[in-house]
């Protein structure tokens, strides 16, 4: 009788600890939580945080600091600069965090892009940073207009001067990007002549002195539809 009544209590703490983290997982499904590390599956970094390996650019404007890419133009540059993969990508989700000094200037994150021969110019898609730009799909040295302008609730979400999260993704013809958990562009592209892979690259715009940092920079590649 003894044996059973501890088989019991046993049993009993088992289904106990089971219901309880039973409850304590639809909970979390609830609210709408997910461990991080199932929200990052699949996902390996682009910068490993220490060197510029698998990046080409200006090293004197491009520097590793602190487990960032720094990008600083001192005191100012005449043309635009980018610091850019050397493997290309298709179809991919890209994430990444971004801060550019007191909220000023111009920057940028091209993809599917193109280094313009003879030139400091990128060509192709990028998702827009700095003031009156940010969250927009602009194409640069191409089209060379907003393809995507950002809604205006954005500002509510942005933190001019501090860190922001971009997720820039390229599926096919499909192409969104989200700014802070905002949805800022869901843009659908209907030229076939216009390029489905390319380089990633990060800008320093030209003109006056500005200082732009990425961290955390890490990419998913998806199955081409």
């Amino acid at each position: 009788m003894r044996s059973k009544l501890r088989f019991g209590t046993t049993l009993g703490g088992v289904c106990l600890t089971v219901c309880l983290f039973s409850a304590s997982a639809t909970r979390l499904a609830a609210a709408g939580a997910a461990p991080e590390d199932a929200a990052e599956e699949g996902f390996v970094p682009l910068f490993d945080g220490k060197t510029m390996t698998g990046w080409e650019g200006d090293f004197e404007l491009w520097r590793v600091h602190d487990a960032m890419i720094v990008g600083d133009s001192g005191a100012g540059i005449k043309r635009n600069e980018f610091l850019a993969t050397k493997k290309e990508f298709a179809d991919f989700e890209l994430r990444l965090e971004f801060r550019l000094r007191d909220g000023e200037g111009n920057s940028g994150v091209q993809f599917r892009s193109k280094r313009v021969e003879g030139s400091s110019e990128v060509s192709g898609y990028q998702a827009d940073i700095g003031e009156k730009y940010w969250g927009c799909l602009y194409d640069e040295s191409r089209r060379n207009k907003i393809l995507v302008q950002a809604p205006l609730e954005l500002e509510k979400s942005l933190e001019k001067g501090g860190w922001n999260k971009y997720v820039i993704r390229a599926e096919g013809t499909h192409i969104t990007l989200a700014l802070n958990g905002v949805k800022t562009v869901d843009y659908d592209e209907r030229d076939p002549a216009i390029d489905r892979a390319g380089i990633i690259a990060l800008q320093i715009h030209a003109g006056g002195p500005l200082r732009v940092e990425f961290r955390n920079l890490r990419i998913r590649e998806l199955t081409p539809k």
